[in-house]
C-alpha cells in the first residue's frame, strides 16, 4: 500500500518536470538552451496566483501563468536569437529577476515574506476512484504530440535541423532564427504553465520557493531523455517519485532534524542521474550557438 501510495504521490511532482522538460527539449532541439526556466516557473507561478486570487478563475490564472512564460520566452528569443545575445547569461538574469520580484510581490499583495493566502485550484477528476488533475493528462499528451511533431513531421524534421547543422537547414530552405524563435516561445510557454501548476494545483498558495530548484531539474531531466519527450515522460515520474519519497521520509520520520536530511533526496538522485546519463548524452550540434546568416 506504500509503494501504491508513493506512486500515486509521485504523480503531482511530475507534471511541471514533464512540461518544463518536454518545453525546452523542443527549444533546445532547434538550438537554444534557456536555464531561466526556473525564473520562468516562479513568475509564471506568481502570475497566475495573482489572477486567480483576484479574479476566483483559476482557468484564467493558468492562460495568465502560460502567456507570462510566452512573453519571457518572446524576451530570450529577440535577446538570444535575434540580437544574438549569450543565452546562458540571459538566463542567469530571468532566474536572478524573478526570485527577487516574487518576494517584492508577496509582500506588496499580501503583505508577508512567506506565502500567499490560499488560491483557487484546478479541479481533479475521479479515475478509478483516484482524483487525478487534468493537467496530468495534458502533460502526457504535450510528451507524446511533441515526440511525434519532432520526429514525424518535416516542421520538426527542419526544426531538429536548425540544432543539427542550421548552415545545411538554411540551404533547405528553413528560416534558422524564425524556428529558433517559434520553438524558444513553445518552451517557454510549457514551463509557464509548469509553474501555474504549482501554485494552482499542487500546493494552492504561491510561495517565494514554490519552484524549490525544479527548474533545474526539468533541465536535469532534459539530459536523461537524451532529448526525447517520451523518455523525459519516464524521467519526470523517476524525479517525481524520489520527490514523494522525500515527502514521505520526512513525515514518517521521528527526528527533525532527519526531516530535513530527507529533503535533499530529489536534488542527490538528480546530481546522481545526470552523473550517469550525461556522458552518454549527445546533446544538439548548435546548441547555444547563435547563428549567423552569411
Amino acid at each position: 500500500m506504500e509503494v501504491a501510495d508513493l506512486v500515486l504521490g509521485a504523480l503531482s511532482p511530475m507534471v511541471p518536470l514533464v512540461l518544463a522538460g518536454v518545453g525546452e527539449i523542443v527549444a533546445e532541439r532547434s538550438g537554444v538552451v534557456n536555464i531561466g526556466i526556473e525564473g520562468i516557473m516562479l513568475l509564471s507561478a506568481l502570475t497566475s496566483g495573482v489572477a486567480a486570487y483576484f479574479t476566483g478563475d483559476v482557468w484564467l490564472g493558468l492562460l495568465i501563468g502560460t502567456l507570462t512564460g510566452l512573453a519571457l520566452g518572446l524576451l530570450h528569443g529577440v535577446l538570444g536569437v535575434y540580437l544574438r545575445g549569450d543565452q546562458i547569461v540571459l538566463g542567469v538574469g530571468v532566474n536572478l529577476f524573478a526570485y527577487g520580484i516574487s518576494v517584492v510581490a508577496l509582500v506588496a499583495l499580501w503583505g508577508t515574506y512567506g506565502n500567499s493566502p490560499q488560491l483557487p485550484t484546478v479541479p481533479k477528476l475521479e479515475v478509478l476512484g483516484y482524483p487525478i488533475s487534468p493537467l496530468l493528462i495534458a502533460s502526457v499528451l504535450i510528451s507524446i504530440l511533441a515526440w511525434y511533431f519532432l520526429f514525424r513531421t518535416d516542421y520538426g524534421l527542419k526544426l531538429r535541423a536548425c540544432g543539427e547543422d542550421p548552415r545545411a537547414a538554411e540551404a533547405m530552405g528553413v528560416n534558422v532564427n524564425r524556428t529558433r524563435l517559434v520553438a524558444t516561445l513553445i518552451g517557454a510557454a510549457l514551463a509557464g504553465l509548469a509553474g501555474a501548476h504549482l501554485s494552482l494545483d499542487w500546493v494552492g498558495q504561491f510561495t517565494k520557493e514554490i519552484t524549490a530548484g525544479r527548474g533545474f531539474i526539468a533541465l536535469a531531466n532534459v539530459v536523461f531523455s537524451k532529448w526525447n519527450p517520451l523518455y523525459a515522460l519516464l524521467g519526470g515520474f523517476i524525479f517525481g517519485f524520489f520527490d514523494s519519497l522525500a515527502i514521505y521520509l520526512s513525515i514518517s520520520s521521528m527526528n527533525p532534524s532527519a526531516a530535513y536530511l530527507f529533503k535533499v533526496v530529489p536534488y542527490l538522485a538528480t546530481l546522481i542521474v545526470v552523473a550517469l546519463f550525461m556522458r552518454r548524452a549527445r546533446m544538439p550540434p548548435a546548441l547555444g550557438k547563435p547563428y549567423i546568416k552569411e
